[in-house]
């Protein structure tokens, strides 16, 4: 029987700002703890800024280790957090993609901008065309994600997700739901299955 997949990575997409509503910072520190006390690695962004800073610190904060991944252009821009074990510098955006894909074995997503829904979006695109099978998961703080369940859905009605390309993407509406549903999806997954070939990946 194939080995199946844990979650020993999981990188997080998130605003490089705070946002209007606290709860959306008190959820990425609180996430942030719940993966240094998992013993999960945090991929993320490299910034010290808005929720990316806030989710990385709580992480460190609570004694666990992450890797940031930021395209040189954006060093100075986001601030890059020094504290982390590892910081890997990108020549540009594909670059840095790549790599968080690689290092993660699940995806999350908080609040956030344009950017964070353009990672999300990549991720949810290549999974649907089978590229890859590891778990996507929209951390709905304070219903923020719902305006993207609504366009989905919609999507759906229109045909224009059709039967056989279904988006498969998890939902929690609270932070101590995440790791759960993601490990359940891991657990389903067999190892062989999570991992986009190289040649695949630099093409995309």
């Amino acid at each position: 029987m194939a080995p199946m997949s844990t979650i020993k990575t999981v990188c997080v997409y998130c605003g490089s700002g705070p946002g209007t509503n606290p709860n959306f910072t008190e959820g990425a520190k609180a996430f942030g703890k719940s993966l240094a006390e998992s013993n999960i690695r945090l991929v993320y962004g490299g910034g010290s800024l808005g929720l990316m800073g806030a989710v990385a610190t709580s992480v460190l904060d609570h004694g666990g280790t992450v890797t940031g991944i930021i395209p040189d252009f954006l060093r100075m821009r986001e601030n890059a957090l020094t504290r982390v074990q590892e910081m890997i510098v990108t020549p540009d955006m594909h670059e840095r993609k790549r790599l968080m894909f690689e290092r993660s074995d699940a995806f999350v997503a908080l609040p956030g901008g344009v950017g964070t829904l353009e990672e999300l979006v990549e991720q949810l695109t290549w999974k649907q065309l089978g590229r890859h099978a590891k778990p996507v998961l929209l951390a709905n703080i304070d219903n923020f994600w719902e305006p993207l369940f609504s366009l989905l859905s919609h999507m759906r009605q229109t045909e224009f997700i059709r039967a056989g390309l279904s988006v498969d993407i998890l939902k929690a509406d609270r932070i101590e739901e995440i790791l759960p549903k993601l490990k359940a999806a891991a657990a389903q997954i067999a190892e062989a299955e999570k991992e986009m070939a190289p040649e695949v990946a630099r093409r995309l």
